[in-house]
Formats: structure tokens, C-alpha cells, sequence
């Protein structure tokens, strides 16, 4: 017994110190800059003016859930079709899928400025029929694109895990109580599936509401999301460690938040099928 405990104990401890290292104390150092002055006084002034950047919160939340429904209702039917094929197109798809994910985050984001710019690839197509140039290029529009884009595997891969996994009796059980495919996928494929769609949503959106570099590049100086503002407070000096760290706060406890409302909503699912 005593030798299992230990050999548990060093098996926990790269990941309790890796935890300790790159979670625990960072999340420490941000909360004592966020509750404390420029002197290092116990203070909650850093809170006091973060009305200032009320719409920064607000726009990234609003393109946080509009990339995050995108994203769902483009891997939902995509994640169901990988399931009806056979293992071999799975494979192929899946690999289709985890591709753009072996690329830097960085040149997949800065990629699609060579596709939308003036004289990108699609505007030089265009103009090859007299149309054009079209302005495709740092809009609240291409934002959007650039989250869907990015963290779109991340929505397909949890959905297809699950429905992978549902047993085909139970799908053709409701077939032969007179449940057509609609019914189907809406009372049975779908609640089943469901783990996977709130897992995917999570993956998804926590991302989308603290990304910064994809506005950045394709938003221009028009898109400021709350990562932005703290990226470029951090990059003011030290002077303003204390606002983007109360501002990081904040964004982290709207996360957990967002997190709790999700888990709740999966746990009061049960799973059950709805014929």
C-alpha cells in the first residue's frame, strides 16, 4: 500500500508541479496586482474605473456567442455526417479537421490577410471580373470569420466523440415507433449528444472571449476586445499592471461564471431519449 501511494504520488507530481508553476502562482500574482495600488497597498481603486472598458466587455461577449453559434451550427451537421461514414472517410475527415491545427495559431490567423486584403486573393479574382476591390478587411464581420476559423475544430471534435459513441438501437428503436429522421435527430441523436455539444460550446467559447490576436489582425484598430486592452495596458509598463490585472480578473470570473452556467445546464440534462 505503501509503495502504490508513492508511486501515485510521483506519477501527480509533474502535473502538480506544472500546476503550481504556470496556474496557481500566476493566478496568485494577478490577484495581488489587482487588489493592491501602484505602492503595494491593499486597494480595490483598480475596480473603481473599469466602467471605462464596459464596451470592450460587451463586444467581446456579443462576438464570443456569435462565433461560438456559428461554430455550432457548422460542426453539428458535419460532426453527424463523419458519423454515417464509413471508418476510413473518418479517418480522412478527421485528419481534414485536425490539419489546420498543426499550423501556428499565428500564421493561421495572419493567413487570412493575404486572402482578404485589397489585393488578397479573393479581391484579385474578383477583379479579373471587373469587380472590386472589396473592402473584406478589418471588420467586426472578419473577426468573427478569423474565431470560427481558429477554433472551429474544437467544436467538431467533443460532438463527433459523442455521437460516435450512441448506440444505433437506440436510433432505430424510435424508427420503429414511427419517428421520422427529423424526430429522430431532434429527440433522440441530439439529447444524447448533448455532453459533447456544451464540452465543444465551452472549448469554444472561453477562447473567443479572451482572444486578442485575431482582432488585432483582422479587426484593425476598429475591433478592441477586452484582450486587447489588457494586452496593450501590460505593454504600457509596470504602472498599469495593477488596472489590466483587475480587468483580467474580472474576465476570468465572467468565464467561470460562464463555465458554471454550462455545467449546470449539462448536469440537468440526463440524457434520456425523448420519443
Amino acid at each position: 500500500m505503501k509503495k502504490s501511494s508513492l508511486g501515485q504520488l510521483f506519477l501527480r507530481a509533474p502535473y502538480v508541479i506544472w500546476s503550481a508553476l504556470f496556474i496557481i502562482i500566476p493566478l496568485f500574482i494577478m490577484g495581488y496586482y489587482a487588489l493592491t495600488d501602484a505602492n503595494g497597498v491593499f486597494s480595490f481603486s483598480n475596480f473603481a474605473n473599469l466602467g471605462r472598458y464596459k464596451n470592450a466587455f460587451l463586444i467581446s461577449l456579443l462576438y464570443a456567442f456569435i462565433s461560438t453559434i456559428i461554430t455550432l451550427i457548422i460542426a453539428y451537421p458535419l460532426a453527424y455526417f463523419m458519423t454515417k461514414c464509413k471508418p476510413s472517410t473518418q479517418r480522412f475527415m478527421m485528419i481534414l479537421t485536425m490539419l489546420p491545427m498543426w499550423t501556428n495559431f499565428l500564421i493561421r490567423t495572419y493567413s487570412w490577410i493575404t486572402i482578404l486584403s485589397n489585393t488578397g486573393i479573393i479581391n484579385t479574382v474578383l477583379q479579373k471580373f471587373g469587380i472590386g476591390p472589396l473592402h473584406l478587411i478589418n471588420r467586426p464581420g472578419t473577426v468573427i470569420l478569423g474565431m470560427v476559423y481558429d477554433f472551429l475544430p474544437y467544436m467538431i471534435l467533443p460532438i463527433f466523440n459523442v455521437m460516435s459513441k450512441i448506440d444505433n438501437s437506440l436510433i432505430g428503436a424510435a424508427e420503429d415507433l414511427g419517428s421520422n429522421r427529423l424526430n429522430v435527430i431532434k429527440k433522440v441523436i441530439f439529447p444524447l449528444s448533448l455532453p459533447g455539444v456544451i464540452s465543444g460550446i465551452t472549448m469554444v467559447f472561453v477562447p473567443s472571449v479572451s482572444t486578442f490576436y485575431i482582432s488585432q489582425k483582422l479587426g484593425g484598430n476598429k475591433t478592441m476586445l477586452i484582450g486587447d486592452v489588457i494586452e496593450y495596458l501590460f505593454n504600457l509598463g509596470p504602472d498599469y499592471y495593477n488596472v489590466a490585472s483587475s480587468i483580467s480578473l474580472v474576465l476570468m470570473m465572467i468565464i467561470l461564471v460562464s463555465l458554471f452556467i454550462m455545467n449546470r445546464v449539462s448536469d440537468g440534462e440526463d440524457g434520456g431519449v425523448l420519443i
